[in-house]
């Protein structure tokens, strides 16, 4: 069985602030809304940056972070701060080797400091804290593979739950990871997304919403 390693020390990091919708209520959450994004406007408060590594930028209707070097990873948040959350959005690759992650942050500090929780477009997850320029897997010791997710060029449906010390990852509606970790309990949310291969990977985010549990 495949399995795929991820705690890899960054050494350099861009530190940032049309894809098919499930809509609102794919995963049956009714909660308050805080905050969504579908990325039609380019004014919304997510940062718009590039450099040879990496870039993050609205396009098209859509939120893009598109990555060029193999281990390297971009992130970009909304400025905003949170404790408990469910977050969800849908993410497809658009371009790139399928040997990639990408996801959701949440509780990420003013030090980028954040739990990950991160899928491929060859069907592995795992959930990641960042913590002094390192990610850690939490509650496994590698990636897994789940059929919940869709592999290649498919929009996936990803939330995010960051309650109390508890944070649990699903994908297209199906939970796939949990586990518990103490070290931040409040901080801002966003969107992450990494290459393994040199081929770069190209992620595309659309209908962002962040949920009161």
């Amino acid at each position: 069985m495949k399995h795929k390693f991820w705690g890899l020390l960054i050494l350099v990091s861009l530190l940032l602030s049309g894809c098919q919708s499930f809509g609102l209520d794919y995963f049956g959450l009714s909660g308050e809304v805080l905050f969504s994004d579908d990325f039609s406007q380019p004014n919304s408060g997510w940062r718009r940056a590039s450099d040879d590594h990496g870039s993050a930028d609205y396009f098209d209707g859509y939120y893009r972070i598109a990555v060029q070097d193999a281990k390297y990873q971009v992130w970009s948040s909304p400025n905003l701060v949170f404790a408990d959350v469910l977050i969800e959005v849908d993410a497809i690759k658009a371009a790139g080797d399928d040997n990639n992650l990408f996801g959701i942050t949440c509780r990420m500090q003013p030090s980028q400091e954040f739990y990950a929780f991160l899928i491929s477009a060859d069907g592995y997850y795992g959930i990641y804290k960042h913590q002094d320029d390192k990610f850690q897997l939490l509650g496994q010791e590698a990636m897994l593979p789940s059929e919940a997710i869709q592999q290649g060029n498919v929009v996936n449906r990803i939330r995010a739950d960051c309650v109390g010390n508890t944070l649990t990852l699903y994908v297209n509606g199906q939970k796939i990871a949990e586990t518990h970790d103490d070290q931040f309990s409040r901080g801002d949310t966003g969107l992450i997304a990494g290459a393994l291969s040199p081929a770069g990977v190209d992620i595309h985010f659309d209908n962002y919403t962040v949920y009161k549990p």
